[in-house]
């Protein structure tokens, strides 16, 4: 499971105020810390900024950059933001998101060709959000198909099928979960990831949900999430969804996580 550690984001008052400041310090003490705490890729996002995201987006991956050697998910709708962002970035990174919505895409497609990133693609179009799995299998069937005919490797795809809160619309959890399920079984090789906290918006204990949600989307062929990983039972959960899944062989990896004090319950 590839853990994108997602603190770093303009909606979290306390970053806001970090990337208006330009304080470097708390940015960097941010970043590590979800480094230490297991994440693959840190994403940097400053969308809630609006006209100052362009440059905040830029001095984030500066900033962080200079204190871990992990890539970033550079996370901006704003292709012009991500142009300027990825000029600054070290290594392949990944951005977080294209559509299918056709301006959207074409923005983004030059910049991926250059670049050489991974993508987070969203299960949307010009029309919006599909009610169905169905309808978003469609959606990333396309997104897919357009991608590999301009020469994206499968590898570099990573399909999102969008975590609607289930506290408004009961089924969308299992649409979700269903997309994934699909797109996997039609595209061997390409990968699955989500934003998991937002199925459990407006609901208490929305931990409890996350967990569980993340161990239900990880049978179905969750690849990668973006999550907090200082929240120590994500990672307790994910170590031991895959040993059950198959992926530990001989438990080698949950025997070392226990050895090293990584396998936090309850809470």
């Amino acid at each position: 499971m590839l853990i994108i550690g997602e603190r770093i984001n303009s909606t979290r008052g306390k970053i806001a105020e970090a990337i208006e400041k330009r304080d470097a310090s708390f940015i960097q003490k941010e970043a590590k810390m979800q480094v230490e705490a297991g994440s693959d890729y840190i994403d940097v996002n400053t969308g809630a900024l609006i006209e100052k995201e362009s440059e905040g987006l830029a001095w984030l991956v500066e900033t962080v950059q200079q204190v871990i050697d992990k890539p970033l998910c550079i996370d901006s709708s704003n292709s012009e933001a991500i142009a300027r962002a990825l000029k600054l970035h070290k290594g392949k990174c990944m951005i977080n998101s294209i559509t299918a919505e056709k301006k959207r895409f074409n923005s983004f497609l030059p910049l991926l060709k250059e670049h050489d990133c991974s993508v987070v693609a969203l299960c949307a179009d010009d029309s919006g959000i599909p009610a169905t799995a169905e309808g978003r299998v469609e959606i990333a069937s396309q997104i897919i198909e357009d991608l590999i005919a301009e020469g994206i490797a499968l590898a570099d795809i990573y399909i999102d099928p969008i975590i609607l809160p289930i506290s408004t619309e009961p089924k969308v959890g299992v649409v979700a979960l269903d997309t994934i399920e699909q797109v996997k079984k039609k595209y061997p090789g390409v990968h699955t990831i989500c934003g998991l906290s937002n199925i459990s918006f407006g609901l208490p204990l929305r931990k409890l949900i996350n967990q569980v949600f993340l161990i239900m989307a990880m049978q179905k062929g969750l690849d990668a999430a973006i999550i907090d990983p200082t929240y120590k039972h994500f990672l307790a959960n994910i170590i031991a969804a895959e040993t059950l899944l198959g992926k530990d062989e001989y438990s080698v990896n949950y025997i070392n996580a226990y050895r090293e004090g990584k396998l936090e319950i309850g809470g």
